[in-house]
């Protein structure tokens, strides 16, 4: 991955990063908040009102004393780099970027106009890291980011009086980017709880954290937008507030007005480094739930369905009789899954899960994992033209494995060319071989590639290529314009993919 991209005619490189916030640096947000006083309605005036006149002195001394200070040990390993490298250069601490593969670097490279960018990696100092956590109970259990605890062999909290303990992980959950710790001492703490109520946008918020390692810092905004996906993980349903974080703030959390953690500060964007308004913390009504089970057993228990899905296009709709993209489209069924066993099948859309609209991959994705496995639920779907209602027994999350999702190709294909394709036999297996693909055409710009097997056309099985081009010519002679629907296969999975191809 680049390290860099060049930015206007002068030669200067930004570098655009995306930096968890503690080990990894979440930077965020320098704005302070400002409010129009021209444009005031008389219900704006009310909530600014709720905005201590004082100042939020009286709320920082009561939540101060559960905030602590994290500090991650590593097993150092000797390397040349470590004393040659020079991080005077600001580009120089963004080149490294984060293990392939891995949710944020995956988040990074999908954005827009990026060039692959660069993402920082921690500069650990001594075998050390720094982030941010918080008490949640008298006996010393403290949640943090998992990011800030990740291969450390010892772990630490400092509270702001000096008080310094040493901790131990009781369980991590890598999808979330939580982690649980437990204080090594038998000293009664004063906890903070979750907030009950779901934040508002534009409610204030009060980060206090560890930036830059200074311990017990206060910064104050308000929250700028909910349920943000940042394809950081199966699970993304951030809250995006402008309370400055920086490095060291990672699992620090955010409190409302009346001193209860609302969210847990966890990421940041920037284009260069440093704050720029946008942060992403985990939510309250998530981290909740999370930590309890990693209270419990150090595990994380999920509700598992069993199936691929991919987001519905126009296109898709259009080709399956939707009268809107809306749902989640099950490319593939896993095996002896739940949903095999409830009749589940290929192709079909599930709209809603016990009457909640589902809108996309993403909300089904969290809602089947916040259900506890061997609840019975009433999945509406939309099959052969019609919606019928079929019940799933939910099962367990096997370790690892999520509804797996698939993105849509953003890149909608012209409708002045023809396929594009040419096809082969499968041997020994089920469909056709896509053995050529013509740039330009709609199967490429819809991302079909070379050595991808069509396993249907429209709903119809296919085996041979000549029955193939015979599906695609009758699909392409109806009348309307409903463009033809494919069911792909390769070694990432199934995805349907939906062409409109020139009639002729």
């Amino acid at each position: 991955m680049p390290n860099h991209m060049k930015h206007g005619s002068k030669g200067r490189y930004t570098v655009y990063a995306l930096m968890i916030a503690g080990l990894l640096g979440a930077t965020a947000l320098t704005g302070t908040l400002s409010h129009a006083g021209t444009g005031a309605t008389a219900n704006s005036a009310v909530s600014l009102n709720n905005a201590p006149a004082a100042g939020f002195a009286d709320l920082v001394e009561t939540v101060m004393p559960s905030v602590v200070s994290v500090q991650s040990k590593f097993t150092p390993v000797a390397s040349q780099d470590d004393e040659e490298e020079d991080f005077s250069d600001p580009r120089q601490q963004f080149q490294f970027g984060f293990p392939q593969g891995s949710p944020f670097e995956r988040f990074f490279r999908n954005q827009p106009g990026r060039d692959g960018g660069a993402i920082p990696q921690p500069h650990r100092r001594n075998g050390t890291a720094q982030g941010s956590g918080f008490i949640i109970s008298e006996d010393g259990y403290a949640v943090t980011n998992n990011h800030v605890i990740k291969g450390a062999s010892e772990v630490s909290v400092k509270f702001t009086d000096g008080r310094e303990f040493d901790a131990k992980v009781i369980g991590t959950d890598p999808k979330t980017d939580l982690a649980l710790l437990k204080i090594d001492s038998k000293d009664k703490f004063t906890p903070v709880k979750f907030a009950a109520d779901k934040p508002r946008v534009g409610d204030w918020v009060i980060a206090v954290g560890n930036p830059f390692g200074l311990g017990g810092t206060v910064t104050t905004g308000i929250i700028s937008a909910a349920g943000r996906d940042i394809g950081a993980g199966p699970y993304d349903n951030f809250l995006q507030i402008d309370a400055p974080i920086n490095r060291g703030n990672s699992g620090g959390p955010a409190f409302n007005l009346n001193g209860e953690v609302v969210g847990i500060n966890t990421a940041i964007f920037s284009p260069s480094g440093g704050s720029v308004g946008i942060g992403f913390a985990i939510p309250a009504s998530t981290a909740e739930a999370i930590v309890a089970d990693l209270r419990d057993d150090g595990n994380v228990t999920r509700g598992w369905l069993g199936v691929q899905i991919q987001p519905v296009s126009k296109d898709i709709a259009s080709s399956i009789g939707l009268d809107k993209p809306t749902g989640s489209l099950i490319a593939a069924v896993t095996e002896d899954s739940p949903a095999e066993k409830s009749g589940l099948r290929t192709g079909d859309t599930i709209l809603k899960v016990d009457g909640t609209e589902i809108k996309g991959p993403k909300q089904l994705s969290r809602a089947v994992a916040n259900l506890k496995p061997g609840t019975s639920v009433e999945m509406t779907v939309f099959r052969d033209g019609k919606q019928r209602k079929i019940d799933v027994s939910i099962g367990t999350m096997p370790g690892g494995k999520h509804a797996a999702v698939i993105r849509e190709n953003q890149n909608e294909p012209d409708a002045d060319r023809k396929l594009g394709l040419a096809l082969a036999p499968v041997e020994d297996g089920e469909g056709v071989r896509v053995a050529n693909v013509m740039p330009g055409s709609p199967a490429a710009r819809q991302g079909i590639r070379p050595g991808d097997v069509i396993l249907e056309i429209d709903g119809a099985f296919v085996d041979q290529p000549e029955a193939a081009m015979a599906a695609i010519r009758q699909s392409t002679s109806k009348s309307g314009k409903a463009p033809v629907l494919l069911l792909v296969k390769n070694d990432r999975g199934q995805r349907f993919v939906a062409l409109n191809i020139r009639k002729g």
